[in-house]
């Protein structure tokens, strides 16, 4: 324990103020005695804290402690699991018992697993949650910064590879070597395996159509061999060569033809016998290819779309066809190699949700078109209703209010079993949501869930205005139990009965096989009698397909196998539209001219005659150009985002438009409304440059004129359709900068937009490569450990020596307490009672004696009374004779005894002066020499009062005493 100060030259302070304390002791402070020195010794004191407190005094204690945090670097690039642990067992166990130890994981993050405690539990593990694709040592060691104060012998030991690829640890170890903390580092060998790697894909920006150009590859290998070089242009293998791969680099050029425009995504493989490491054998890389568009057309039903092709061909318009919506891509930047997309009759449920999803964010963010065509599995029959498409479009698939509609009778019998626990069963009560909100008041519906019970989870109503009552009815389903189909079926039949509708149909849907299956005969010959129709849905590949179509046969219905949930709510609500057939209109009439803008010029001749189409309801910003007598929009068209899109509600097979398919201008108009939906862009307005480095992207973009908006950010979507927003900042007019953060390599899309929210560049591709932690090492990472080590006065440990951590002696150190607070604290006080003495008028030495009291003893009276005061004594002895004197009346009682007056006087009341006692008597009636007690009535001032038989009073003098007395009996108390 010591003190020290923190300017400790302020201490000369007081010689001064000790000059002037002594001269103010010697001057006239109106203070005398006691309160004079008392006063002088506070205000000394004060000044002296006061003075102590400004030069920083401080209490420490010298602790011989040592405070260790272990950093484990867990990223992808270390040993086996294991080998950290035992080592920071082994070195723990060497260390004294007041030391303590602490550990921290590191991979893209820093991780407390142990806060500092005295040791290390026997069967440690490190297991606290990383994303081991990449390796932050930055991040641990300001973690393990935190836990050290820097007043103790404070280190931190770096158990790593120092293969980092996120953030510096020198730049954590400087502002370490500023708190006092030594970073130990152990090196650990990096996992050593046999490892090809394909490092850059490189291809032109740029190509035009037919141009010829070379893809080259970067492969770098730990071993010699034969490898196999494959290239993809999106999905399409486009070559494969057999090449000889050394150890180190490897560099291979391989040619290529741009056939098809738009922006294409190009894949390198290698593959060689021995890789034992397969996440860094693909790279990617982008390209636009210029030329003429290319238009995908989606075919409800194969070969459907001729006049569609043939149309396109004669406006010298590349296109694809896509025989099945089940082909669709899965990856979000295949859809932008296509200028425009066409749906012809293609039914919601063979889309999928997330494909719709990708479609819609092609269009609002990349600017591709898209087009839908009718026929009766489009629009509202085939399920649109609430999808991504429907928002995407220029009309909606609600009618409400618009015509007379049967009223439906609607029951959905829902498997509620264990098996449907998870993505099923949301999928399945959004999918009775979405039903219920198609409904009319007028229509009834009722909601069944059953496991090897039923539950009418909403019991046939009546819609009205309860929509929102049995959509929160239908939330509140969870999945329990087995399956048994029979008995659901069979109760949701009788209740149908009683419902009174002019269409009724029920929806079953399970995912599993039923428990019995008897009775469904006689229950589907009920249903046709009462003309209740069934539709059913098998939930995968577990459920009873076989029962359920025969279920959908019989019930004049349709059967749905939904190989993926999320298509689940469009069927739903295909069948609640299909099932009220109030979406088709199949009466001719000639559509009419509503707002055609800049197309008016394509129909100024007239337009033929349509036979049937889907009803829609055309959005408030929509534009529609062809109409119905109902009013629908036959032909409607918008701006959506960056993209645009049309919708044509009748079909182009020539069952409803035969005599537009065979109309001399169809051709024409057609290729006119799907190049309206191309995208705006003939050229970038802008150069856009990106760079990865570790989970950080840098974009840099340059404006080709020079100058650009005052706002502009970049939006990035990949595969998991969230689009990133990044805001970029503008450097110098037209060049801007900014950068993000990602977690997951892969392929993303890449547009700008204005600070309105609209495209301003074509999209364009970016690709963040597979983590740099399956790099191959080229650099000697172990130099940077040792780097880390010198700069703080750290030590480089051995793998064979652990206990070697703890063998020094701990290095000593102070750990301070500021007294500041105490001191003026106490200074505070001081002044208060130096305050007090001052200025306070109180009885000073009464107060001293009344304090002091307790600590001396008092004399006992004789008789052991304790003593009175002397003066008081005499006061009453003098009292007392004066009553004597003049009335002869009764005394005063006599004073209490006091042994002594004051020091050397007489004692009073019993005793009396030897000149007194040895005076002879007086005779009767005669006063003695010397006293007034004897003395004639007549001869004191009584005289005329006892003459006139009144009885003698006391004179002043008497009364005056009794005052007297009394002021001093109050004083005493």
């Amino acid at each position: 324990m010591g003190v020290q100060f923190n300017h400790p030259w302020l201490l000369l302070l007081l010689i001064p103020l000790a000059a002037f304390m002594f001269y103010a002791y010697k001057s006239d402070f109106r203070l005398s005695g006691t309160r004079k020195n008392i006063a002088v010794l506070l205000r000394s004191a004060v000044i002296l804290l006061l003075v102590l407190a400004v030069s920083g005094m401080q209490s420490f204690t010298v602790l011989q402690q040592k405070k260790i945090v272990y950093v484990a670097d867990r990223s992808a690039s270390m040993p086996e699991a294991g080998q950290a642990e035992d080592w920071m067992l082994k070195s723990a166990a060497s260390k004294k018992a007041d030391d303590t130890v602490g550990v921290v994981s590191a991979s893209l993050q820093g991780a407390y697993e142990q806060k500092l405690m005295n040791h290390l539990p026997a069967n440690f593990k490190l297991n606290a949650a990383q994303k081991p694709e990449f390796t932050n040592l930055e991040s641990g060691l300001m973690l393990a910064g935190n836990l050290l104060d820097g007043r103790s012998d404070s280190r931190i030991v770096l158990i790593s590879d120092g293969k980092e690829n996120v953030g510096s640890m020198l730049a954590a170890g400087r502002m370490l070597k500023n708190q006092g903390i030594a970073v130990d580092v152990l090196p650990s060998p990096s996992r050593q395996v046999k490892d090809a790697a394909v490092e850059e894909v490189n291809v032109p920006r740029k190509l035009y159509q037919a141009e010829s150009f070379s893809i080259e590859v970067l492969v770098r290998s730990t071993f010699k061999g034969q490898g196999e070089l494959r290239l993809y242009e999106d999905t399409r293998e486009i070559g494969r060569e057999t090449v000889d791969v050394a150890v180190g680099e490897n560099r291979y050029a391989v040619k290529a033809l741009a056939k098809t425009t738009g922006l294409h995504r190009y894949r390198a493989e290698i593959f060689m016998e021995g890789d034992q490491q397969s996440a860094n054998n693909a790279g990617y890389a982008f390209t636009r290819v210029d030329g003429s568009p290319k238009v995908l057309i989606v075919e409800g039903k194969k070969g459907t779309s001729a006049n569609i092709a043939s149309a396109l061909s004669s406006g010298l318009i590349q296109y694809e066809v896509m025989s099945s919506p089940a082909l669709l891509p899965n990856e979000m930047a295949k859809y932008a190699a296509y200028d425009s997309i066409i749906f012809n009759n293609v039914s919601g449920d063979q889309v999928g949700e997330r494909r719709m999803e990708m479609i819609e964010q092609a269009v609002k963010s990349y600017g591709v078109g898209f087009m839908m065509v009718g026929g009766e599995e489009s629009f509202g029959m085939g399920g649109y209703f609430k999808t991504p498409l429907e928002r995407a479009l220029p009309v909606s698939m609600e009618l409400e209010g618009k015509r007379q509609i049967p009223s439906l009778g609607l029951i959905l019998v829902i498997d509620r079993s264990g098996s449907m626990e998870g993505d099923k069963m949301e999928m399945a009560k959004e999918a009775a949501i979405r039903t219920v909100e198609l409904l009319r008041s007028k229509d009834t519906v009722g909601v069944l869930a059953f496991d090897s019970t039923n539950w009418w989870v909403v019991p046939p109503t009546k819609v009205g205005d309860k929509k929102q009552e049995i959509i929160g009815e239908i939330q509140s389903i969870q999945s329990d139990g087995g399956t048994d189909i029979y008995p659901a079926a069979a109760e949701a039949v009788e209740e149908m009965i009683k419902i009174t509708a002019q269409r009724k149909h029920i929806i079953l849907m399970t995912d599993g096989q039923s428990a019995g299956s008897d009775g469904y005969d006689s229950l589907l010959e009920t249903m046709g009698s009462e003309k209740i129709t069934m539709s059913t849905v098998a939930v995968g590949m577990d459920a009873d397909a076989n029962l359920l179509e025969s279920l959908a046969d019989g019930g004049k219905g349709r059967f749905y196998m939904a190989d993926d949930e999320a298509t689940i709510p469009a069927i739903f609500s295909r069948e609640a539209a299909m099932i009220s057939k109030s979406y088709i209109v199949d009466k001719p009439f000639v559509p009419a001219l509503q707002d055609a803008g800049d197309w008016r010029r394509l129909f100024e001749g007239g337009v033929p005659q349509i036979y049937g189409y889907v009803a829609t309801t055309p959005k408030p910003a929509a534009q529609t150009v062809l109409s119905s007598p109902e009013p629908d929009p036959l032909l409607a068209r918008w701006q959506y985002g960056s993209g645009r899109t049309v919708a044509w509600t009748s079909d182009m097979m020539g069952k409803w438009s035969k005599d537009w398919v065979s109309w001399p201008a169809f051709s024409n108009v057609l290729t006119q409304m799907v190049k309206w939906t191309f995208p705006q862009f003939t050229a970038s307005p802008y150069d856009v440059k990106t760079e990865v480095e570790g989970n950080k992207v840098h974009f840099q973009v340059n404006a080709v004129s020079g100058s650009g908006p005052e706002q502009l950010q970049a939006v990035v979507t990949g595969d998991q359709l969230k689009p990133s927003k990044v805001e970029l900042v503008q450097e110098a007019p037209g060049s801007y900068s900014g950068e993000m953060t990602v977690e997951q390599p892969g392929s993303f899309l890449l547009s700008l937009e204005d600070g309105s929210g609209k495209s301003v560049a074509m999209p364009s591709g970016l690709v963040v490569p597979y983590s740099p932690e399956y790099r191959i090492e080229t650099g000697n990472a172990g130099k940077e450990l040792e780097r880390l080590a010198e700069m703080t006065g750290g030590r480089v440990l051995s793998w064979d020596k652990p206990e070697q951590l703890f063998a020094a002696a701990p290095r000593p150190s102070r750990q301070l307490h500021d007294l500041g607070y105490e001191l003026l604290v106490a200074a505070l006080l001081l002044w208060v009672a130096d305050v007090a003495v001052r200025r306070l008028a109180l009885p000073w030495g009464r107060i001293g004696a009344r304090l002091a009291a307790p600590f001396r003893g008092r004399p006992k009276a004789a008789g052991g009374a304790e003593p009175a005061d002397a003066g008081l004594g005499r006061l009453a002895a003098r009292k007392q004779r004066a009553a004597a004197f003049y009335g002869g009346g009764s005394a005063a009682p006599p004073a209490p005894a006091q042994p002594q007056a004051r020091a050397g006087g007489k004692e009073a009341g019993a005793k009396r002066p030897a000149s007194e006692a040895s005076r002879p008597a007086a005779p009767k009636g005669v006063a003695p020499r010397g006293t007034q007690a004897a003395r004639p009535p007549e001869a004191g001032p009584g005289k005329k009062a006892a003459a006139a038989g009144k009885p003698p009073q006391p004179d002043d003098r008497s009364a005056s005493m009794d005052r007297l007395l009394a002021a001093r009996k109050r004083n005493s108390r």
